[in-house]
């Protein structure tokens, strides 16, 4: 038998009389089967990969799964949760889709939230970032301005994004990016405006590109104090954008085109009531039009939802029953001093009652609680007291007016 025969694979054994190909490498040999064989499996991983690329640090669930976990974190607020939890689902399901051969290309469904402060706005973005763990940023709008002016670029945006990334791009490119006081950059007429409105409407074109998606070269630690550094480029048609704002007065535009709305002799005042205390419910984009955003930013932000204003039910379930709410924190913290921390109905009812009179909101009940507390925290760890039982007479003693007149003027 010749040398030359007397070869076979060095992974399966076949001799080469067996085998149609047999490639020789250095000390070695692989026939057509094995390498066809190494092929699909090459091919299986990369695939699995490009999949998995998206699914191995996103952990994305169902709407109904999404809004469940909101549930433990964010009292009432169903519609919000609903439509954030289906724009959510659906942007995820997108970038899973671009794996796939198909001509049908599925545009983003970056959100709009409206809602006076402290209605939990940022907390709901913060929630789902939370949950479906991709790097999340918050960034204000008040401080952005025209390229070339006082202020931070708008890129500046992308840069805490690849920060909280760590600089990974390709983690970046799928996170969520919350802009909040987006009525900020509002322009200051319902028309365009002949002069610069360098922190208004020039923000907003500038805004339109990033929002829809392109490829941006961001300053990975800002643009103006480092310009000595190199540019990252970052790709943002798969970054989600939530907007948020207060919107202060947008309740006028809305009574206003109701009221035009019902007059004349297609008005049915029974079947159409108007709540007075939510008109924010009835928010339309045409409404965001009239109060300053222009209609390309309306566009490119296609879900709109609202946040409905805080009521003392609400804010005394806000008190008590998400996974971390206000009271929990505080017996935890006790807990490590090996405290007993207990407190009355009363107790709980009189701090709702106060941060609905000051419209303290639900930042304010934290003021209010903080302010009763303080005492008790500062004391009890050096006592041998192990017990704190906090009755409504003692949160009266503590929020003295003096307090909540503080209280009040830092809302």
């Amino acid at each position: 038998m010749s040398k030359e025969e007397n070869l076979e694979c060095s992974f399966c054994g076949r001799k080469k009389v067996e085998t149609d190909l047999l490639i020789a490498g250095m000390d070695a040999h692989i026939c057509d089967k094995c390498i066809e064989q190494a092929h699909g499996i090459v091919e299986e991983e990369v695939s699995e990969s490009k999949s998995s690329g998206l699914s191995k640090d996103l952990m994305l669930k169902k709407p109904r799964e999404i809004k469940d976990f909101l549930d433990e974190y964010i009292i009432g607020q169903t519609e919000t949760k609903r439509a954030m939890a289906v724009a959510v689902y659906n942007h995820y399901k997108r970038l899973l889709q671009e794996n796939e051969d198909d001509d049908v290309e599925i545009e983003k469904s970056n959100i709009i939230l409206v809602g006076e402060t402290g209605t939990g706005k940022t907390l709901v973005a913060k929630t789902i970032a939370r949950m479906l763990n991709v790097p999340f940023s918050i960034v204000d709008a008040t401080v952005l301005t025209q390229a070339g002016y006082v202020g931070e670029d708008v890129e500046s945006i992308l840069s805490r994004l690849l920060q909280v990334a760590d600089y990974d791009v390709a983690k970046a490119e799928k996170g969520i990016v919350f802009i909040d006081e987006i009525d900020k950059i509002a322009r200051k007429g319902d028309n365009p405006s002949i002069t610069r409105d360098v922190s208004g409407e020039g923000v907003q074109q500038a805004l339109l590109k990033l929002l829809e998606g392109t490829v941006v070269n961001v300053a990975p630690k800002g643009g103006r104090k480092h310009p000595e550094q190199k540019f990252t480029e970052v790709n943002t048609k798969d970054i989600l954008f939530i907007a948020g704002g207060a919107f202060s007065g947008i309740d006028r535009i809305i009574s206003k085109r109701l009221n035009r709305q019902a007059v004349g002799f297609g008005a049915s005042l029974e079947d159409d009531k108007i709540d007075e205390e939510n008109l924010l419910q009835y928010i339309t984009p045409l409404d965001l039009k009239s109060f300053g955003l222009i209609p390309e930013i309306i566009g490119r932000l296609p879900v709109l939802s609202y946040m409905n204003p805080l009521d003392a039910e609400t804010l005394r379930a806000i008190l008590t029953e998400p996974k971390n709410s206000i009271i929990k924190q505080y017996a935890k913290l006790f807990k490590m001093d090996d405290v007993d921390f207990t407190i009355e109905e009363d107790a709980l009812n009189y701090i709702v009652g106060k941060a609905v009179e000051y419209k303290l909101g639900a930042r304010g009940l934290r003021s209010l609680c903080e302010a009763i507390f303080t005492d008790a925290m500062f004391d009890l760890p050096s006592s041998d007291e192990k017990e704190l039982h906090v009755t409504k007479e003692y949160a009266e003693a503590k929020l003295t007016n003096t307090t909540l007149k503080k209280l009040k003027a830092a809302s």
